[in-house]
């Protein structure tokens, strides 16, 4: 079942049920999806203007970033539903002899580091666009520039929910190396991502009170 090609109503329903999934992997792709569309947004009102043709370059390339982002984002919330079902069956596996244990302990592993694949994807993938909202929010239409401002909020709300779920299972794997490596990682995203939001919102509340 893919959710993209459902009513929104039936992914809320079921985001806010009793069902393990969608969970917050999945909720906060979605929720860095709709980030880009005010980016989004914001460079199709700047584009074709004769005010702002002297940037019009540079919005076609963040709108293509944005455009681009947006799909990733999609399909990493449709990611991280399957992960999880994987790591649930992993969770499954019978335990009764000291083999059975073994290979649900590898298994359980293997299927915890797949699962984190998609929210550290989209970790990376939040911070790139976060730069470019940045950018946008010096250059774009000023009249779209509180729709600048909830792209930023958005998809620095995304981002966090993305460690989150990161930062649970980097909780249960036992490779400590990669643990390490994969929370300097998000941990330095997550302050990058912080300054940047501060950083537009600045702009942009200035640009509102004008």
């Amino acid at each position: 079942m893919s959710y993209l090609k459902l009513p929104l109503e039936k992914y809320i329903d079921d985001a806010s049920s009793e069902n393990p999934t969608p969970g917050g992997g999945s909720v906060s792709a979605l929720v860095g999806a709709l980030g880009t569309t005010m980016a989004s947004m914001s460079a199709n009102f700047t584009i074709g203007k004769k005010k702002f043709e002297d940037v019009e370059a540079e919005v076609k390339e963040i709108l293509a970033k944005c455009d681009r982002a947006r799909n990733e984002l999609l399909n990493l919330m449709e990611d991280d539903i399957k992960s999880y079902g994987k790591l649930s069956e992993a969770y499954g596996l019978p335990k009764s002899t000291d083999d059975e244990k073994k290979k649900r302990t590898e298994t359980i592993q293997d299927a915890l580091k797949d699962a984190m694949g998609a929210p550290l994807k989209t970790v990376r993938c939040c911070l790139a666009i976060l730069k470019e909202i940045r950018r946008l929010a010096d250059i774009a239409n000023p009249n779209l520039i509180s729709d600048v401002g909830v792209a930023a909020l958005f998809t620095n709300a995304a981002l966090l929910g993305g460690k989150l779920n990161v930062d649970i299972n980097l909780s249960f794997l036992k490779d400590h190396a990669l643990v390490q490596e994969v929370n300097n990682e998000v941990t330095e995203a997550e302050t990058k991502s912080n300054d940047l939001l501060n950083d537009t919102m600045q702009v942009v509340n200035s640009k509102i009170k004008k």
